[in-house]
């Protein structure tokens, strides 16, 4: 299997269903409480691709890009229109968006993550599918336009030299999410009018 620096065509994401999933085991004793553990530290997205589909020419690129994935084989890059951004959906990616490290004069390494906050509680998503062109750099608020580079492949941020002890490391971003198809059969049928359409298809998140 290997990963393919290749993004599932734009055109037919944007209708896409899906979103984030966590696995919960739930115990409910004899009494009517219940006891409830988490399975999964993080979460894990799926989505259905075939709402899509508006047009022929759409499922063509699909089963054309489901071929050249080997079905389930060969993972790829996803655009979740809903959650694309270090920030706001509405707002452009700026370079104190997200915290990703504080310098200690030695670590020149740091990967993109992403916060999710509601009240008290924080959940942190690692990035790893930064979009090319558009991670932004911050060194205590001040934007450094160089200096560093970016791995889009792993969402490593990399010093030139090492920030300085206690320099808050902050960045803004674009980003894919990982995926592979979750079958290996596209069923697909063709109406009277000769346009395709699939009842389903399933893609979900690769973590590693």
């Amino acid at each position: 299997m290997a990963f393919h620096e290749v993004r599932f065509p734009d055109n037919i994401s944007r209708g896409a269903r899906g979103g984030p999933e966590r696995r919960t085991q739930i115990v409910e004793l004899a009494s009517g409480d219940e006891e409830r553990n988490a399975s999964w530290a993080n979460s894990r997205r799926r989505y259905d691709v075939a709402y899509g589909i508006r047009r022929a020419d759409d499922l063509a690129a699909v089963v054309a890009f489901f071929e050249a994935r080997n079905g389930r084989l060969h993972g790829f890059r996803f655009k979740d229109w809903a959650d694309h951004k270090s920030c706001l959906p509405s707002q452009t990616p700026a370079p104190t968006d997200q915290l990703i490290g504080t310098g200690d004069g030695a670590t020149t390494a740091f990967q993109l993550v992403k916060r999710y906050a509601s009240g008290t509680q924080t959940w942190t998503r690692t990035i790893t599918k930064p979009v090319a062109g558009t991670v932004r750099i911050a060194l205590d608020g001040a934007e450094q336009l160089g200096g560093w580079t970016v791995d889009t492949t792993t969402g490593l941020v990399n010093f030139d030299s090492a920030p300085a002890a206690g320099v808050v490391i902050s960045a803004g971003f674009a980003f894919d999410v990982p995926v592979r198809f979750d079958t290996d059969a596209l069923d697909v049928t063709l109406d009277l009018e000769r346009l395709g359409s699939i009842t389903s298809i399933p893609l979900l998140e690769i973590r590693r």
